[in-house]
This record gives structure tokens, sequence and C-alpha cells, in this order.
């Protein structure tokens, strides 16, 4: 199967590099300054799961109509509506589509652009940074990408996708509920991005405080209440298991979106917390802590990015 990864940062960078090492066919959509910089160097992953650099194809713009079977899209989420424009002329009816963006409100846009029935639901779990030379660096045992029909059926053409992600040092998985999957990433990537983001601190000092992890728990708690009320399918004691996935997490580890506060770089705080009190907002749910979270970091985009 011909995939085409849009973005070669360390999120696609790393799943793609690892379905090249396996010998997939694979190509990334890139913008010519990191286009330049694995032409250079090379596309490097440097990880505990083993060490790979590879000399991938590329594509900047739109220098061809040639069409791909498996489109994975793993930009940052301010970088979508471009990039869905640079892909659209290599996608045919039979493309297959699979985000890997956090949240849920990307859904709707994907669906203004390609039928609803070529868009699968897709989300990754992974601990990984580009240095300076844009090397992928990924340090822990996670390293997931799952994927699945919205309906949550297993159809021939997950099963073909299956095999094409099977047999690498990544782990590529197909679910039958990734709707709800997805909506359990949402209420944790927006929680722990949200606390460490507002603490402006690595997880470890904010969860052991008493009052840090009470707001740790709180956070959980208003985002969760938020998505049952508006319908999405959460499991009633998934706050007791991201409390227990927080207490195992390193002391050092950081959100990439502190890390991007950190580099004084764009951040997703409408995708993430803004679409969520939007939410909260239409639901009638009191969501305090998240407000001030939202407006932290609306405050730091305000210092950062006057223009």
């Amino acid at each position: 199967m011909k995939i085409l990864i849009v973005g070669a940062g360390a999120v696609g960078g790393y799943f793609g590099g690892r379905l090249i090492e396996k010998g997939e066919d694979v190509t990334f959509l890139v913008r010519e300054q990191r286009k330049q910089q694995l032409q250079e160097h090379g596309l490097v992953i440097n990880s505990v799961h083993g060490d790979v650099k590879l000399h991938p194809k590329m594509i900047v713009g739109n220098e061809n109509d040639e069409p791909f079977d498996i489109v994975i899209i793993a930009t940052k989420a301010y970088h979508l509506e471009d990039g869905l424009r640079t892909v659209e002329p290599f996608v045919r009816e039979y493309t297959t589509i699979i985000p890997l963006l956090n949240g849920i409100e990307h859904m709707e846009l994907l669906h203004t652009y390609f039928s609803p029935e070529q868009v699968l639901g897709g989300l990754c779990f992974i601990e990984a940074t580009l240095n300076k030379e844009g090397a992928i660096i990924q340090k822990s045992n996670i390293h997931s990408l799952i994927f699945g029909e919205w309906s949550g059926k297993v159809t021939d053409r997950a099963k073909e996708i299956e095999n094409a992600f099977s047999n690498t040092k990544a782990s590529f998985q197909l679910s039958e509920n990734i709707q709800q999957e997805m909506w359990h990433k949402y209420l944790f990537i927006s929680t722990f991005s949200g606390i460490t983001a507002l603490m402006r601190s690595p997880i470890g000092p904010i969860r052991d405080t008493m009052e840090g992890r009470t707001y740790i728990q709180q956070l959980f708690e208003e985002i969760r209440i938020t998505m049952v009320e508006h319908g999405a399918p959460i499991a009633t004691s998934i706050v007791e298991t991201y409390m227990r996935l927080i207490d195992q997490q390193h002391a050092d580890m950081k959100s990439s979106m502190l890390r991007d506060i950190e580099k004084g770089a764009q951040i997703e705080a409408d995708h993430l917390q803004g679409y969520l009190l939007l939410l909260a907002e239409r639901v009638g749910v009191e969501t305090p802590l998240l407000r001030l979270i939202y407006q932290h970091l609306k405050v730091y985009e305000k210092n950062y990015f006057r223009n």
C-alpha cells in the first residue's frame, strides 16, 4: 500500500520511519525547511526501541498529483487546514484518511474535505520530540498508534491496513471502539497539558503536593462531566484509571504543550481546552479550573504572538 504522511515531526516522523524501516512504501508531505533538514541529516530516530537513520521520499506542496492508498495526518491542529488543502490532490475516492491529532474537533473539519466514509478515527501515545538537528528523540516504552473504523466495525479495509502496519518496531493497533479511545485520550491530554502548562511544571511536583493532586482530579472531573453531558462514550471509572496513570508517570514528564510554551512556540489551546469550554457552555456545565487554564493559555498567546 502507498502511504502518505502529512508532517515529518516527532509523531509523523517516528511512525512513518518505523514503517519505512519495515519496508513499506512511505512518502512524507513536508514544508521546504523540513525537507532540507531531512536531505542534510536524514530521518534520524534515536529511541529505546532501536535507532535508525533513513532517507525517505518527500513531497513539498503540490509537486504532482500522485494518488495514495492511505494518508496519515500528523500535523498540529493549527496547521491542519493548510495541510488538508495541500493533501487534496493526492486523495482519491479509495484513499483512507487516518488523523493522529489530539482532541475531537478536527473530525468535523476532515468531513468537510473528504467523504466521512474515507475518514477513520486515529490517535497515538508517544513521548517524542525533535532536537536542534531535527532528529526524533523517543525515550519511553510507550509508542502506540491506534486506528479504527468510526463505526467500530472490523472491515476488510481495516484488516488490510492492520496488515500493512504489522511487524514494525512501533505498536500499531486496530481498535473496535475508536470513538471511546479518542474521547478518553482527549480527556487525559487536555488535563495533563492543561495542569502542567498552568503550573509551568513537570507532573511530579504538581502530583506530589496535596493541593496539586486535588487540582488534577478536579480538572479530570470537570472535563469528564462535560464530555458525558455532551454524549461522549466515556467509561464510568476513567478518572480513577487516569489518576493511577498520573501516579505512574516519571516525575520529570512534561506535556508537549508545556515544552512548546518553554520554547515560545505556538500551542493548541483553542483545539484542546477551548473546544471543551464551548462544549461545557452548550451543555450547561460549570468548569472554573478549565476556564482559568484556558485564560492562562490565551494570555501566553497574547504575550508571544502580538501580531
